[in-house]
């Protein structure tokens, strides 16, 4: 391949990226076009693309972006998962796929651009976005909860007496 072609695909995947700060690595080597397939349906139906990179391509494209961590896992026929929604969703799937399809290896990946990389299986049992936001949510409602029910406990407390007194004159 020559140098300006090989300039003009390094560009294009650096256009294509540029933004993205979470990515997954994996080997599709060994895996036929019917699994291939199969394993694309599962990843588009969480809003996920998975791309074959030439490795030397995507190293000079990611230099100094915040997928440059990756580097070290493009070794051998590589394909690269990029996620829309939630990373973590998209690990569970690779996960999934990886026990039907015995060939597909996991390899890295990167959390919103953070220098250490995880493993696939370990980002996998890690919680979602939705999840965390949940913990938050019932977080920051705990005290409010509490306090309602501090707030509401004398009153009822009074209410069942004015009851009983009502009751008792009746």
């Amino acid at each position: 391949m020559s140098k300006p072609v090989k300039a003009m695909i390094t560009a294009e995947l650096r256009g294509r990226y540029e933004g993205v700060d979470s990515a997954c690595v994996v080997d599709l080597t060994g895996l036929d076009v019917h699994s291939q397939e199969s394993l694309r349906r599962a990843l588009r139906a969480k809003s996920s693309r998975v791309e074959v990179v030439r490795n030397s391509l995507a190293r000079t494209a990611f230099k100094d972006t915040p997928l440059a961590p990756l580097a070290a896992s493009f070794s051998g026929p590589c394909a690269l998962v990029t996620a829309g929604e939630s990373l973590t969703d998209v690990a569970k799937v690779l996960v999934e796929c990886a026990k039907e399809f015995d060939q597909l290896t996991l390899k890295d990946a990167i959390i919103e651009g953070d220098p250490g990389l995880v493993t696939v299986v370990e980002l996998s049992k890690m919680k979602g976005r939705t999840e965390l936001l949940g913990d938050v949510a019932m977080l920051v409602a705990s005290p409010g909860r509490a306090i309602a029910g501090c707030l509401g406990s004398p009153q009822s407390r009074i209410a069942g007496c004015l009851k009983a007194i009502v009751d008792k004159a009746a």
